[in-house]
């Protein structure tokens, strides 16, 4: 008589699949996070990068009223400002307002002014705005929602004596490619009347 002893392979056959189909099951868990992983990071990197731009936009508009302020304004007399205004149809179109930007309106709520817009807008060389479905909007010149736009406030004579000349606040925004994404920069700009150094 042949008696058949089973052997221990034979016991232990549907191991291997429980583990296999444990492996495949962590594997899959791991790919999908990382994929989940990689929207997000591209989120975040897209909102960055629009975030870089509405600030970049905000800067162009308030070195432009710096620059503004340093070559023509000079002696420009400033008066209460209302609506919005075109730097880029001519240079005499920028305006020193008497009535400050925080005294007319609430600074982060943009358009300033809301439905009766105030400022000035200004737009540098190659900027696109508009509509995102212009033949010039390409991965390397995109479109942005609006014009950056700026405001000089004239906030009154130079509180030092010994360097007589005026002092301004300008308030700049700017866009991203929609709405949605603004950057508002500030800065307090002094025009002296007085060409001799000073050292401070």
């Amino acid at each position: 008589m042949i008696t058949h002893i089973p052997s221990a392979r034979t016991e232990q056959r549907g191991v291997v699949l429980v583990s296999s189909l444990l492996l495949l099951l962590v594997v899959t868990i791991i790919a999908l996070s990382m994929f989940r992983s990689f929207g997000i990071q591209e989120k975040i990197a897209g909102n960055m990068r629009e975030k870089q731009r509405a600030l970049q936009a905000a800067v162009s508009a308030q070195q432009y009223a710096e620059w503004w302020l340093s070559t023509f304004g000079a002696g420009t007399s400033s008066g209460a400002c209302a609506g919005l205004a075109n730097a880029n149809a001519s240079t005499t179109n920028v305006q020193i307002c008497s009535n400050q930007l925080p005294l007319l309106t609430n600074v982060t709520n943009v358009p300033w002014g809301g439905s009766a817009p105030i400022g000035v807008t200004y737009v540098p060389p190659g900027m696109q705005i508009g509509s995102t479905t212009s033949t010039a909007n390409t991965i390397l010149n995109p479109t942005y929602a609006a014009a950056p736009t700026f405001y000089i406030s004239d906030m009154g004579a130079s509180a030092d004596a010994s360097i007589p000349g005026e002092i301004y606040q300008i308030d700049a925004v700017g866009y991203g490619g929609n709405s949605n994404t603004v950057a508002e920069v500030e800065s307090t700009y002094a025009v002296y009347s007085s060409s001799a150094n000073k050292t401070l």
